[in-house]
């Protein structure tokens, strides 16, 4: 999945402008429950402004806070002026800068603000990954790390007609070993199921309805 499918688009986004007073950002902030917002010079992207970032500068500043208010702008405080997307990476590449921060900015080539990607999205994308927005059965099993057995999963699965919720696989501290979790929806059939994976070489960790 691509940055651009989990993104907001900019019609949608809470933005603020160069030389928005640091009040009006803040108002904007608390009134909609967010942590930061795009900086614009119309639609140019200059940055992002976090009420981190704001109650930083102000601690630092020596300011009252009606001047620090009133005097400084959004482009005073604004921070990853050059951290942002295109929209073309993979959404996963977000998870590092994310961490820490609440908000990625969409950026096209002529420097022109195309939307945001959040942390709450990006988290969204990956419970969805999981299938945790649906109830089913959620297998996890180790298998060899050899050619084919991806496959040789695939093969089982449609033999017993499975409907798969979600499937992911993780690499083991040991490299000849992969881990999978596999979540299908809940049939009748899950005994034998579960007996074939395990007479195919697939070892079953844990077993749960979710």
């Amino acid at each position: 999945m691509f940055v651009k499918n989990a993104m907001i688009a900019n019609a949608k986004c809470y933005t603020v402008q160069v030389n928005d007073s640091i009040e009006k950002v803040i108002t904007l902030l608390e009134e909609n429950g967010i942590d930061g917002v795009p900086v614009l010079d119309n639609s140019q992207y200059k940055g992002v402004a976090t009420k981190y970032h704001i109650y930083k500068a102000f601690f630092e500043s020596g300011k009252s806070r009606e001047e620090f208010n009133s005097v400084v702008t959004a482009q005073d405080i604004a921070t990853h002026q050059d951290t942002y997307l295109k929209g073309d990476e993979i959404f996963e590449t977000t998870l590092y800068e994310l961490n820490d921060f609440p908000l990625l900015s969409v950026v096209d080539e002529q420097g022109d603000f195309k939307g945001i990607v959040t942390r709450y999205d990006v988290f969204n994308q990956f419970q969805s990954a999981f299938g945790m927005h649906k109830k089913g059965i959620r297998i996890a099993f180790t298998s060899v790390e050899t050619e084919g057995r991806i496959s040789r999963l695939a093969d089982i699965i449609q033999q017993f007609h499975e409907s798969v919720i979600s499937l992911v696989t993780f690499d083991e501290t040991d490299k000849l070993v992969r881990r999978i979790v596999l979540k299908i929806e809940k049939r009748d059939n899950i005994e034998r199921f579960l007996k074939k994976l395990e007479k195919s070489g697939f070892r079953i960790l844990d077993i749960k309805e979710e």
